[in-house]
């Protein structure tokens, strides 16, 4: 859930999230449509398809019990190395180099002064990557307790962005999101949240969201959503009558 999304807006979603799915089992074995609705709200809708098939097959291969192994974990789907790093680290309490937006935001104040780091004194304009912070937190890293070490990190760099700004914006992976409120992506929210009540032809959809649109993109944007969402499996169409147009549903 913290994917691409922030604490405040994350912490309500994930108490429900657990009292609906208490058990890896139960989400498992859930509806995606169930899924789905009390996923609504959070947005990037993959996450939520991803973990429930992530669930289903350590259900299925590996007795209901999250791996410990770095190279199984991101096997799994919606798993990256930074995802499976945070799953040993603060479910196992296991040695795992991992790096977020605080943590990021920690190194590059301290190390990289001016875009560069302490002990580099050249190349002072390029954005920092990653790959030369992951070193340094590495070498600081609490093998014993890194949750409690990383809990710390965290709560730091929120801090330091409050009273010294935002150093992360120096990193080559910050990227500013574009505003919700008219773009594509609460467009294909749109749709996924009619869709779950009923099934739809892409005709009723843009019916019940025309409003102070042009008629023609918003046609055209309604297809093109409709197309990615089927691709990853967040829906399906059915066509019993070749007369009919397609109605499409949640897989």
């Amino acid at each position: 859930m913290l994917q691409q999304t922030q604490a405040p807006r994350v912490v309500k979603k994930y108490e429900v999230f657990l009292k609906k799915f208490p058990t890896i089992k139960k989400l498992a074995h859930a509806s995606l449509v169930d899924v789905l609705f009390i996923w609504n709200g959070l947005g990037y809708n993959r996450r939520a398809l991803a973990l429930k098939e992530t669930a289903k097959i350590i259900v299925e291969k590996y007795s209901g019990n999250v791996p410990t192994d770095f190279e199984v974990l991101i096997s799994l789907p919606g798993i990256g190395p930074a995802t499976a790093g945070d799953i040993l680290a603060f479910a196992w309490n296991i040695p795992s180099v991992i790096i977020e937006t605080n943590i990021r935001t920690v190194f590059i104040h301290f190390f990289f002064k001016d875009n560069r780091r302490k002990d580099d004194k050249h190349n002072t304009s390029k954005k920092i990557h990653d790959r030369d912070i992951l070193p340094l937190i590495g070498k600081t890293l609490d093998t014993k307790n890194p949750k409690e070490w990383y809990y710390a990190l965290m709560d730091y760099g929120a801090l330091l962005k409050k009273t010294h700004g935002n150093a992360s914006r120096k990193s080559v992976h910050y990227i500013k999101q574009s505003p919700f409120k008219g773009s594509n992506r609460q467009l294909r929210s749109h749709i996924l949240k009619l869709i779950m009540q009923k099934g739809l032809t892409a005709q009723e959809i843009l019916h019940l969201i025309q409003k102070n649109m042009d008629k023609k993109i918003l046609k055209k944007g309604i297809n093109q959503n409709l197309i990615a969402l089927q691709k990853e499996g967040l829906i399906v169409p059915h066509n019993k009558d070749r007369k009919a147009q397609m109605v499409y549903r949640i897989a």
